[in-house]
């Protein structure tokens, strides 16, 4: 076998090995807020990529059976192994789940892929408008906030005012380049012709 066949299979192999390290799935539960809460129920599997969070998929979904009493839900990512949260936490209303309303899922995902926050909201059907009815999934990633500018010391005027530099005029900005056009002039001098 020849060593450039060898070479770009693991190459192929590598690459499809980082093409599905991206995809990723998460559990949303939810929980009734109740005086007695029950142990959060799975509510939904969702399928995303951390590469491109708009095609995320729900890949299962089952619709929540709540007490009458119930009027508040509590919606996030559980651990069962560990019995608690780990993400936070949303509470939304029952309503949401009501008739003539889609839920619409929505996690909240680091840059890693580690999802941060759940939530869920209810939009409300027009059916003439649109054919799907199903619930639906948004992933949004964080981004890095914006850094502040460190190193630049804030000049402050005796009063304890900031201190606006004055513009400067085009003769102290450009004074070097009519100096280098003088010093041509008086010093370059031509062929004389005879």
């Amino acid at each position: 076998m020849k060593p450039a066949t060898i070479l770009s299979g693991f190459a192929a192999l590598a690459l499809a090995s980082f093409a599905n390290a991206s995809e990723r799935t998460a559990t949303i539960y939810i929980q009734a807020v109740t005086a007695k809460p029950a142990t959060p129920a799975p509510l939904a599997e969702l399928q995303f990529d951390t590469l491109s969070p708009t095609e995320a998929q729900i890949l299962t979904y089952e619709a929540p059976d709540l007490p009458d009493e119930a009027k508040l839900v509590r919606v996030g990512v559980y651990d069962p192994a560990a019995k608690q949260w780990s993400s936070s936490t949303s509470v939304a209303s029952v309503d949401n789940f009501d008739k003539g309303y889609s839920p619409t899922l929505i996690l909240t995902i680091g840059q890693s892929g580690v999802p941060i926050s759940a939530a869920i909201r209810g939009v409300r059907i027009d059916a003439g408008q649109t054919r799907d009815f199903g619930p639906q999934a948004v992933v949004l990633v964080t981004t890095p906030g914006k850094q502040p500018d460190l190193n630049k010391p804030v000049v402050l005027s005796p009063e304890g005012k900031q201190v606006v530099p004055e513009e400067k005029s085009m003769l102290q900005k450009y004074w070097w380049v009519i100096a280098l056009i003088v010093m041509m002039s008086v010093l370059g001098g031509g062929d004389e012709k005879k």
